[in-house]
Order: C-alpha cells, then structure tokens, then sequence
C-alpha cells in the first residue's frame, strides 16, 4: 500500500514538473496578450508550483538531502538574518503576518504601493536566489533518461510553431500588437535595429528565446549523433525552425549560447569519438536546412542585420568580433570580483539588486544596484554571504560538469549537451528574471536527470539486430550518491576527496 502510493506521489510530481514546463514557455503570453493587468502577479506563477512540487517530494521521501542543499539553506537563511539587520533602520518590520505580507506584496504587484515591510523586499531576494535551486536535485530524482527524451521531443516539436512566430514578429512594426511587451504601458521590445526588435515568441522578452535556443539545439544535436531517437520529420523541420530562430533572433546571445552547446562535440570527439560517425548519416539533414533557409527573404534579412550588429559593436568597442564576444561573457564575473572589496560587509540588503524589490521599493522594474548578476549578489549580500553563494554556484557547475564527463565516458552523449546549454546560467545568469532563472534550473535537472540509466547505452550507436529489451531505469552511480541520503559509500566524485 506504501509503495502504490508512493508511486502516485512521483506520478503527480512529474506532472508537476511538466506544468513548470510548460508555464516556462507560455509565461509571457498570458503576460503580454491574455492577463496583461495581472502581469506582475504573473511574474512569480511558478513559485507556487515548486512549492508543491518541494511537499509533495518530502512526503514521497524524494525531496534532496545532499550537501548542496544543506548549505545552500544554510546560506539562505543567513542572507536573509543579516538583511533584515541591515535594512531595519531603514525599512518597517511590520506587517510580520504572513497573511498581511502576501496581502502587501498583492498590493504592490498589482500596482498601489504602500509603506515597504522588510519581509517583503527580502523574501523576494530568497525567492530569487534561493527557491526555486532545489528543484534542479528533485528533477533529477524523479525523471529518467526516457523522460528527458520525451521532454525533449516536446521541445523539438514546439520549436517549430515557435520559429513561425518568431518570423511574425520579426517582420511586424515595433508598435504591433503581436510585438507588444508584458504589463498594460506603452514600452516596446528590446530594438535590434533597421527598425526591427529582437522578436520574444512566446516569452516576455528574448532572454527566453536564447535558453530555448540552446535547449533546442542540445536534443537536435543529440538526436542527430544517436540512432532512432526521434522521427526524420522532427529532425528537419526542428532543424529549420532552429535556423530560422538564429536568424530572426537579432540577438548575439542566441547564436553564442548555440555555438556552446555545439561545441560539446570537442568533448565529445576526445571521450567518445564513433559517435561522430552516426553524424554522417544526418549531414543531409543540415544541407538542406540551410538550402531552404538561405532562400527565405526575412532569413536573408535577419543574418544580416545580425551581421551588423556583430560589426557595430565590435567597431564602437574597438575590438574584433571575437573580442567582443568573450568581453561580453567575462564582464559578469569581472564585475563582480570589483565590487567585492566595495561592497558593505553586510551587503544592502536581499532583494534590493532584484527588478521586483525595485517594484517593492520604488513602484517600478528598475536596477537599483547593478544589472550584472555577480554583481548583484555581491552588493545584496556582501562580500562573505554574497561570495558563498557564488561559490556554491560555481562548485554545482563544475560537479555537473565532470558529472556530464563521467557519463560521456560510459557512452551517454545527452547530458554534457545539456551542460552545455544551462551551465553558463547557473554559473553567471541573471537569477532576478525569472525566465532566466527557470531555465538555468530545468535544464540543470534534466542534465542531471539524463545520467538515470541502468543499461549501457552502447547499443544506440551500433546497428539494430532485433527488439531491444524493455530498459529498466535507476540513477546513475554517480547522481545515486549526490541525490541519496548519507548511506555509506564509495567516494565517486572530486568533493569526496
């Protein structure tokens, strides 16, 4: 009786994931074109999913007890002690009700501001670092390698439409209603010149066409390196609508997040070089996506207004193409190390650095500190609590990277592809967006999630000789001994050393 409900526990937790899902991708229609009044409120739809999702993982016994947890509670909740110490002078601690502070933080979402309790400008700031991190463990403890591959196909399938309406927007005056941004003003998207934006499909804004991008091309790359995955038709017309979204995108991080994940075929050429060769099998697939493309007028006219782009700024900046490209990615950190030395020992405060405590504090999305994300948490939180953090994002990145090492050697290719589209968001993203930040931690759990195979995956890589037998999915050695409780075992991984 136990394990049938225990059973129906990880079923409804799966389809909740699947609901984070797809709010992800279709956040910013009801946003812009269906609930544009309630678009702060909509803002934060997700944080009451992964709510659920963190009970419902505790009462199956899956929700994660590994150190990264550990210490990232920990950290957490010292951020937010030392936060409200500092903010006291300054800000009331009252209302201290729960039910008067989600009353306030109502209010102020939807538009009347009044005066600024504490609680709700740091709540925010652990919502936005913190909340929303776990569920990166809990992917990976209830999805496996077949799961990832469905959630993939999706992603595949739903990059077509995508790409369509990327186009739409693309070609569509600024002021039109389809280009429109989030909320009930007048603003316009982000400009990529010639009197074009740089189209959002079905996002806020295009930060979440760059995660989706890259997302997409890391399942079409797999899916071309690995027999039978997934249906031709897929493949081509996936294919396509990615090209066409590099194209129309009019943003340098798309194409840039896209070449990362490409180039995990370095890794793989060095760890598992014959699964270069069932490329060749899907060359025709990328020649004639590019024949079709390069015949598409509004194609035509995106690569070259990104093509402009890329020279104009290299040209005001005083530097290559090249050089500026890696300024861009770098300037993050850089920032961040700064301010360390600048920063009050006790930060200004969780939540201030955020969009939405700037709504709390001021009554409008603005960057009160810095736009740079090491940057943020370095001035919110300080130079110790806010350095911790940024330490314990970068030792995940790197344990997801020799994670994604460890199972390319045993002949799994889809997890360092997914590393290569969600660690630079994990590691540098911008955690106060939260499209940004829900990206960062599904593609992390489902890179994760991807190493869950019991059976060797040898097999897709050589010839079929008959019905494989049905594969019975566990954890990996590896994702058992970082998901699982402090049972004794073997030390499998650099941090145990």
């Amino acid at each position: 009786m136990q394990s049938a409900s225990n059973e129906k526990s990880l079923i409804a937790i799966k389809r909740l994931i699947w609901l984070y899902f797809w709010l992800l991708i279709f956040e910013g229609t009801f946003r812009k074109w269906i609930l544009p009044q309630y678009s702060d409120i909509l803002l934060v739809i997700r944080d009451p999913v992964v709510l659920i999702i963190y009970l419902m993982a505790l009462r199956a016994r899956v929700f994660p007890k590994n150190r990264y947890v550990i210490w990232l509670a920990v950290i957490a909740i010292l951020s937010w002690l030392v936060s409200l110490i500092v903010l006291e002078p300054y800000l009331s601690l009252k209302p201290l009700l729960l039910a008067s502070v989600l009353l306030s933080t109502f209010n102020v979402l939807s538009g009347y501001v009044p005066v600024v309790p504490i609680l709700e400008v740091t709540l925010y700031g652990i919502r936005t670092n913190f909340l929303h991190l776990p569920l990166i463990f809990v992917i990976a403890n209830v999805f496996d390698l077949d799961d990832v591959k469905k959630m993939g196909w999706w992603v595949l399938v739903g990059l077509i439409p995508m790409a369509v309406l990327l186009a739409i927007q693309f070609n569509a005056s600024p002021d039109a209603y389809i280009n429109r941004t989030a909320g009930l003003g007048d603003t316009t998207q982000i400009t990529a010149g010639g009197g074009k934006i740089r189209p959002p499909g079905t996002f806020s804004f295009v930060s979440g066409v760059i995660f989706y991008a890259a997302l997409s091309a890391a399942f079409l790359l797999y899916a071309a390196l690995t027999r039978a995955v997934y249906r031709n038709w897929v493949l081509y017309a996936a294919g396509l609508a990615l090209v066409i979204t590099i194209g129309v995108s009019g943003s340098r991080s798309v194409l840039l997040a896209v070449l990362v994940v490409v180039s995990s075929l370095i890794a793989i050429i060095i760890f598992r070089p014959n699964a270069i060769n069932q490329f060749g099998r899907n060359l025709l697939i990328a020649v004639v996506v590019l024949l079709i493309a390069v015949r598409l007028p509004f194609f035509k006219e995106g690569v070259q207004l990104l093509s402009d782009r890329f020279t104009a700024v290299a040209e005001e900046e005083d530097k290559t193409i090249a050089g500026g490209l890696a300024e861009r990615m770098f300037s993050g950190f850089t920032e961040g190390v700064l301010l360390v030395t600048r920063a009050p020992i006790g930060g200004y405060g969780l939540g201030i650095g955020t969009n939405g405590g700037a709504k709390f504090l001021t009554g409008r999305f603005i960057f009160l500190l810095t736009e740079g994300e090491w940057g943020r948490v370095v001035l919110e939180s300080g130079p110790i609590l806010g350095v911790a953090f940024l330490a314990w994002r970068t030792m995940l990145t790197v344990t997801l990277g020799f994670f994604s090492l460890r199972q390319l050697k045993r002949g799994e290719i889809l997890p360092i592809m997914l590393y290569g589209a969600g660690f630079i968001s994990l590691l540098n993203g911008q955690f106060g967006q939260p499209t940004n930040l829900g990206f960062s931690c599904f593609i992390c759990g489902l890179c994760l999630a991807a190493g869950n195979t019991k059976t060797s995956p040898e097999p897709e890589l050589a010839e079929p000789t008959g019905p494989a037998p049905r594969r019975v999915a566990r954890r990996s050695r590896y994702a058992e001994g970082l998901h699982t409780s402090s049972a004794p075992r073997q030390p499998d991984d650099f941090v145990d050393r």
